[in-house]
């Protein structure tokens, strides 16, 4: 059973993700968004209704009280994600010999907000600032998992014959990936590339940002799409690391 300290901070990660969701919410998109039990987010949000901080609309979603607008104003921009972030991106790219990317959600695209060359002699292109279709690859699908706002069925377009572009099944796919945490993709967005990802949280446990390794797809999963051994587990470690410096608690 959470402590009390636990309770608050929970009930204010509740309260900012309503402020800054710019539409009513249900109390599983909250769930999800948050990494809460259902019950746990249903509790959370009957008391904050009931001392008038949360209010329910006609359609029986969930919005923050009016004068709490101020809420949702994200605590952490791209550039503070990013200098949190350095040292561990460097870090997983010398351990696993990959390119490491570290994105943000922007209009439902993974925006790339800091690149670490993969650590040999070849030629690479800085991708900092540029963006990938969200439902396309493992950064997109971490960030997309924990969004409180549904994918958008025409955003879904197939970058390649392996893009998942079926609502369902990518319902599917990110319901996985919440559960274990972390993101696969195999040549989703661009023939011959794969990618792993996992979340960065905040203080309030809310997802803002993803960091992940992406390259060859050989190099990154064996013949059966698997992940290569040790790259998950990497990927993992640097996304708690930056999380703790953020002041996230271990999940």
């Amino acid at each position: 059973m959470p402590g009390p300290i636990q309770s608050v901070e929970r009930a204010v990660a509740v309260l900012r993700l309503l402020a800054g969701a710019g539409q009513g919410l249900g109390i599983v998109d909250i769930a999800n968004a948050l990494g809460l039990a259902k019950t746990t987010a249903h509790g959370i949000v009957r008391t904050l209704v009931g001392v008038g901080l949360v209010v329910q609309d006609e359609d029986g979603d969930y919005r923050a009280a009016p004068d709490l607008s101020d809420l949702g104003r994200p605590r952490i921009d791209a550039n503070d994600l990013r200098a949190r972030a350095v040292n561990w991106a460097d870090s997983l790219a010398s351990r696993t010999g990959e390119s490491v990317l570290l994105a943000t959600l922007s209009e439902g695209r993974a925006l790339v907000v800091h690149h670490v060359f993969r650590p040999d002699d070849s030629a690479q292109q800085l991708r900092t600032g540029t963006s990938m279709p969200a439902h396309a690859c493992a950064l997109g699908k971490v960030l997309l998992a924990s969004a409180p706002v549904r994918p958008d069925r025409r955003r879904l377009i197939a970058m390649t014959g392996r893009t998942v572009v079926d609502p369902a099944v990518l319902r599917r796919t990110l319901a996985a990936v919440r559960e274990q945490g972390w993101a696969l993709e195999v040549e989703e967005a661009l023939p011959g590339v794969a990618g792993i990802a996992a979340p960065v949280r905040d203080h309030g446990g809310i997802v803002v940002g993803a960091i992940g390794v992406d390259g060859d797809v050989d190099r990154i999963v064996d013949a059966r799409g698997r992940p290569r051994a040790g790259l998950v587990p990497a990927v993992r470690q640097a996304a708690r690391s930056i999380s703790r410096g953020l002041g996230a608690r271990d999940r």
